[in-house]
């Protein structure tokens, strides 16, 4: 039996080194596919073997073929999941049955002549989760592969990948074009709006795996073995320094040990370096794998024990190729930050020095988004495969407006953006020129614009923007850039620098909005089904009145006797705000005690983030200082649409008539008790759902600092009286939205 594995192994090799001497040979690319099929039918005794790559992300092309009819290379094609090989394709995995043309799913293609082959066995040719191809040989004899079979294809699929990427098979024809040098359209999300024009820096630089077959097996087997040490002896070191920290982190920490240490990995890649591969190539083909199955698993815990073995796999070749973070490649000067994902820390470390950010994975809501608004930095995220697409220094642009990325785009694209850019730039001067004058409309009602912020960086935009205020200051930034709960002496220094820059100006300041999308790294995360709806916020602040009492000593310690303005986040129920405000007033009594001086003015408010807060009672809108409509929240739940779900979240419009006739009756009950209102979100922030806020009776508006020109320089040109006629003959009509009507009457105006 070891000799018979032996034998398949030393057979294997021998392909992987005809194969590497065929890509050694100064040929062109379509000649190199050729070559490799022959060697690969002959080696394998099939008389089929065929190489089909992607010519764009739903189309398969045949690009070379030993056995079937020549004539079809080429010309052959078929969509991603079409065919025995378009399934390959589609799902990641091996197909192999004995009666290919009884197999479900196969399709006849009468100019290849492949009808008379009986066995068919296909594996996808991919690449850290990149698909680029599906490798096949067939045999008349109707027989299915054996394992060992199947397996020595996957080894050699995973050379004809590293291949492709060295552009070894670069040629005349889509599917034969040199890799990352096409233009390239990604369509992703909108995290921050905004456009942006630079050049890539990738966060973490690939490894380019420039020797994917072994000169000496057993030297590349040392070579793992000493790596895989290093790696451990890191991991440990790691746990070391973790020692006594959050059991949530040793438990991450532990996890990783656990891969680093696993036997079935470890055996894994020996096997595949004994069939030939280099260490490098033995760890990508693993790494390959994880990518695959994570990009398949809907489980989250799964998702996250692969992304550990995914991550494992970079710091392994990372040492083994001596291809560091470091890679002396030069940041550029306009550089657009490319990532699968990115914590807040890392982005701040960039800070305002990054013209655009675009993340693979990431959310609207994730901690990476917060900080980008907060720097005011355009932001896609869910941009697929823009990690295995870029490389360093490719020219790239940036819509945040519409979540598109054009990565090395051509003249007629740059042309386009940059006239947007200027645009957007020319229409800035504008604003410029009423930043001093109030948002006051031709029916002489005056609207507050004021600014949202989260960190320091925010506040010089306070004056520059012409906000009135800080309708809202997010204080979960500090927690959330830390590894540790920041001291309480921290938080007041801070709290004290922003009352200082923003110069007498009102600041409301949130208490601290953690759960959901904003896990502190130092506290253990629930594992909830659904985090949106579950411990968050004043919900954690009420539990943890530890917490809650520390951040409100700070902030009437930074307000030194100056005025105070406190919001309490997703208040859902009157006795929230009860319990809540009781805690206020306990710290301000025992601050009195203490001897430190009081705000001169303190005002205590709520955020209006669940439909159940609309209809408290009546003495919580008496009770409560201010209310804060928090439009994303809100939005999500009144719909019932995850905002995170991109299926649904854009099946639903703030102008749509049910929610304005919702924020209608919460400003008729503030307007009864005479509470101040106000509306914070995205949407205070586009011109069009601004004045229709406005004309609903909403007086007071919290945006980002760049959205305060559009929004003040439309205000000034409408008549809210007239918007309002509209909405309510909208409302009349049935009509599902108003927007059509508003934008119609918005055209209309002289």
């Amino acid at each position: 039996m070891v000799e018979a594995t032996e034998t398949k192994e030393t057979e294997s090799r021998k392909l992987l080194q005809r194969l590497r001497d065929a890509m050694a040979e100064d040929s062109a690319g379509q000649a190199r596919l050729d070559k490799i099929t022959h060697l690969i039918a002959d080696s394998t005794g099939s008389e089929v073997c065929s190489i089909y790559l992607f010519r764009d992300a739903e189309t398969l092309e045949l690009c070379a073929t030993e056995g079937l009819n020549a004539e079809a290379v080429h010309q052959t094609r078929m969509k991603l999941g079409e065919g025995l090989v378009g399934r390959v394709a589609r799902y990641g995995r091996v197909v192999n049955t004995t009666d290919a043309p009884s197999a479900k799913g196969f399709r006849y293609m009468p100019e290849t002549g492949e009808e008379i082959y009986s066995s068919f066995l296909g594996v996808p040719v991919q690449r850290l989760g990149e698909k680029l191809g599906v490798l096949v040989v067939q045999s008349k004899e109707a027989r299915a592969y054996s394992a060992d079979e199947v397996y020595a294809l996957e080894v050699v699929a995973m050379v004809l990948a590293e291949m492709a990427e060295l552009g070894a098979f670069v040629g005349e024809g889509a599917a034969l074009a040199a890799p990352h040098q096409n233009p390239s359209l990604i369509r992703g999300t909108t995290g921050q709006e905004g456009a942006a024009e630079g050049h890539v820096w990738l966060h973490e630089p690939r490894v380019v795996v420039t020797n994917p077959i072994a000169e000496d097996p057993h030297a590349e087997l040392v070579r793992l073995r000493e790596a895989v040490d290093e790696l451990r002896v890191s991991v440990d070191q790691m746990l070391d320094g973790a020692l006594g920290g959050d059991s949530e982190q040793m438990q991450v920490l532990e996890a990783y040990r656990m891969f680093a240490n696993s036997k079935g990995w470890m055996r894994r890649m020996e096997e595949d370096i004994s069939r030939g591969l280099s260490a490098e190539a033995a760890v990508e083909k693993e790494q390959s794998q994880a990518r695959a199955r994570m990009n398949m698993a809907t489980d989250s815990y799964l998702r996250e024990r692969l992304h550990d073995l995914d991550d494992l796999s970079n710091r392994l070749l990372r040492i083994l190729t001596g291809q560091g973070q470091n890679t002396g490649a030069e940041m550029p000067a306009d550089p657009i930050l490319i990532a699968r994902n990115i914590g807040p820390a890392e982005l701040l470390d960039y800070g305002r020095s990054l013209k655009g950010i675009v993340l693979e994975e990431g959310s609207v809501g994730s901690h990476a988004a917060i900080v980008a608004r907060a720097l005011a930095i355009p932001l896609v995220v869910h941009a697929s495969r823009i990690t295995t697409d870029a490389l360093n220094g490719n020219h790239i642009m940036v819509d945040g407006d519409q979540g598109v990325v054009h990565l090395r785009p051509d003249d007629t694209v740059v042309t386009a953006f940059r006239d947007k850019i200027a645009m957007q730039a020319k229409a800035q001067e504008r604003y410029a020129s009423i930043r001093e004058k109030p948002a006051t409309t031709k029916c002489g009602k005056t609207i507050s614009l004021q600014m949202n912020a989260g960190l320091m960086a925010d506040l010089p935009s306070l004056d520059g923007s012409g906000a009135e205020g800080v309708g809202l200051f997010r204080t979960e930034l500090q927690f959330l850039v830390r590894n540790q709960m920041p001291k309480r002496s921290e938080l007041s220094a801070l709290y004290t620098r922003v009352l200082d820059a923003a110069h007498g100006k009102r600041v409301v300041f949130r208490t601290l909005d953690i759960g959901s999308d904003k896990v502190l790294p130092y506290m253990k995360p629930n594992d909830e089904p659904n985090p949106a709806l579950g411990w968050r916020a004043i919900r954690v602040g009420l539990d943890r009145r530890g917490v809650m009492r520390m951040q409100l000593q700070a902030l009437i310690r930074a307000a030194a006797g100056r005025p105070l303005t406190i919001m309490f986040p997703f208040v859902a129920q009157y006795e929230e705000y009860r319990q809540a405000r009781a805690e206020m007033d306990k710290v301000l009594a025992r601050e009195k005690k203490l001897g430190h001086a009081l705000p001169e003015t303190i005002e205590v408010g709520a955020m209006l983030e669940t439909p159940s807060l609309a209809f408290a009672p009546d003495k919580f809108y008496e009770e409560v200082d201010f209310l804060s409509i928090g439009g994303n929240d809100l939005k999500q739940f009144f719909f019932a649409a995850d905002r995170e779900n991109e299926r649904v979240r854009k099946r639903y419009d703030t102008l749509n008539v049910s929610f304005l006739t919702f924020l209608e009756g919460i400003v008729k009950r503030c307007e009864a008790s005479n509470t101040s209102l106000s509306f914070c979100g995205e949407d205070a922030g586009r011109p069009i759902e601004a004045i229709c806020l406005a004309a609903m009776g909403l007086r007071s508006l919290s945006m980002r600092p760049a959205s305060i020109g559009p929004v003040k320089n439309i205000l000034r040109s409408v008549d809210l009286d007239g918007v309002r006629r509209i909405i309510e003959e909208a409302r009349l009509r049935g009509d599902q939205s108003v927007r059509p009507a508003v934008m119609a009457y918005l055209q209309s105006q002289p």
